[in-house]
């Protein structure tokens, strides 16, 4: 396994606010329940659904919790999360990020003749 767990040599790893660091998991490469290496950067692995892909797999396999490495995930290195996780500014609401709303609600309405598919300018209705 690669992977240094050295946050200076790491190019994904950033610098978690203390009370970011505490349970998040290893801090090294390690392998998850499916048989593949997370956090070592080479991104293939023989076990990973990625290497043995075909029309059956069922792309669900590969999310959640077990395939983010919890300290070394590209992810991290976006604005949001580097204000958050290094800053403690949590993201701030914008297009399609109402907590409590549906920002796909008119997609597929079965009440719009257009299927919630847009329509040009002229057919919409005022």
């Amino acid at each position: 396994m690669n992977g240094t767990g050295d946050p200076e040599l790491d190019p994904f790893e950033i610098n978690f606010l203390p009370e970011f660091r505490v349970g998040r998991g290893p801090r090294g490469p390690f392998v998850n329940e499916h048989g593949v290496v997370i956090g070592d950067h080479e991104y293939a692995s023989p076990n990973s659904p990625l290497e043995n892909w075909s029309k059956d797999t069922d792309p669900a396999v590969m999310s959640g919790d077990q395939w983010v490495h919890p300290f070394k995930d590209i992810g991290f290195r976006t604005a949001e999360n580097r204000m958050l996780f290094e800053e403690g500014i949590p993201p701030q609401a914008g297009i399609f990020m109402h907590p409590d709303k549906d920002a796909a609600y008119k997609a597929f309405r079965t009440d719009d003749p257009a299927g919630g598919r847009s329509q040009p300018e002229k057919e919409r209705p005022e």
